[in-house]
């Protein structure tokens, strides 16, 4: 009868290593994302022996994660951005980088998706921004170049509804692009004054880095059109292109990385909203079941996906120098934040062929 119970304990508690072993790791306890866009290069150009991207090949991959399988989601730029932000995929307008600021009209939903066309999407088409808000947590966009021209606002800078988008052409002085700025592509934000609180340019940055308090939960950074990498030579004749993006990050980065909300408990992310789109040509390459949209049968332009660009994830639970072959997008990226915060899964997010960030990705301690 002893050796009974004892041979019943014993399968008792193997089974149970056996099924803590087997659950899954509990995300960390992350409290700060930082995620930088840059613009328009895919992963050989960035990634490559031949890169110019010293500081992000040779500093920030030897101090955080490579993810050599993440992948933009469509053509051109703002789509991107977008997807980011609200797990919508693209709409043909959205895909001509929005030319003109126009209102989004929906017909209808489908598969978490706002049917229709058009650019600004209606207030009932949530953001991650909405939702760490309704969630009592913060978020802020920070823009290079935002407030630079007088007469402009200084804060939530977009176009006027149903107008031509005048940031489209970078001015010497003046490089910010409405298009890379996702936030003023829902009415759920441009609507509120949360908008010109939140929605800023990037020389504020330094002073909220200052304290934990002070640093929003998500900080969204932008870069100008030249220091994105985006333009090649630069209005303000700077070489641009990874030159010029490289030196923004050794200029902007470690200000993350020292800053007491990054070292405490913080997660970065940098990486590029598409692959280069030059026609035919263009990298349309795509993972994580992407397939056409309500809105459009290629999102690509030219196939299902935006290309292959990378990411770089740098904290102190990912461990230094590994590259991980997972693949991920722009919708992965969305549903980590989401997951990290205990937030519901938006648009495309909620896809089960899209993964969040695991215990691959937050491999260390």
């Amino acid at each position: 009868m002893k050796a009974r119970l004892l041979g019943a304990i014993v399968v008792t508690t193997l089974a149970a290593g056996l099924l803590a072993a087997c659950a899954p790791r509990p995300l960390p306890p992350v409290e700060h994302v930082f995620i930088v866009n840059l613009e328009n290069k895919g992963f050989t150009e960035t990634f490559g022996p031949a890169s110019p991207a010293k500081y992000l090949n040779n500093v920030l991959v030897a101090r955080g994660q490579l993810l050599d399988h993440y992948y933009g989601v469509a053509h051109l730029s703002a789509p991107n951005y977008i997807a980011q932000l609200s797990g919508q995929g693209p709409s043909p307008e959205t895909q001509s980088d929005c030319m003109v600021y126009a209102n989004f009209v929906e017909a209808g939903t489908s598969d978490g998706q706002a049917v229709g066309h058009g650019c600004v999407y209606p207030s009932n088409v949530r953001t991650v921004a909405d939702q760490l808000t309704d969630a009592g947590r913060t978020w802020k966009g920070y823009m290079e170049d935002m407030g630079n021209t007088p007469g402009q606002p200084t804060t939530c800078r977009h176009p006027a509804l149903n107008a031509p988008d005048g940031t489209q052409q970078a001015k010497p002085t003046d490089m910010y692009a409405a298009r890379h700025n996702p936030f003023v592509y829902f009415h759920s934000i441009i609507d509120k004054p949360i908008c010109a609180s939140n929605d800023v340019p990037l020389d504020r940055l330094t002073s909220d880095l200052a304290s934990a308090r002070t640093t929003a939960n998500l900080t969204y950074i932008t870069p100008n059109l030249c220091d994105d990498g985006h333009d090649a030579p630069c209005a303000d004749g700077r070489p641009g292109g990874l030159v010029s993006a490289d030196a923004w990050l050794q200029q902007w980065i470690p200000k993350i990385l020292a800053s007491p909300a990054f070292k405490s408990d913080g997660v970065l992310v940098v990486t590029f909203d598409e692959a280069e789109a030059q026609g035919s040509s263009a990298d349309a390459s795509s993972c994580c079941g992407e397939g056409p949209g309500p809105n459009s049968a290629l999102p690509g332009i030219t196939g299902l996906g935006g290309g292959r660009v990378g990411a770089v994830v740098v904290s102190r639970w990912t461990r230094a120098g590994y590259v991980n072959a997972t693949p991920y997008n722009h919708y992965s990226l969305l549903r980590s934040v989401e997951d990290l915060f205990g937030l519901s899964h938006l648009g495309y997010a909620d896809s089960s062929d899209v993964k969040s960030f695991g215990s691959d990705v937050f491999d260390a301690g």
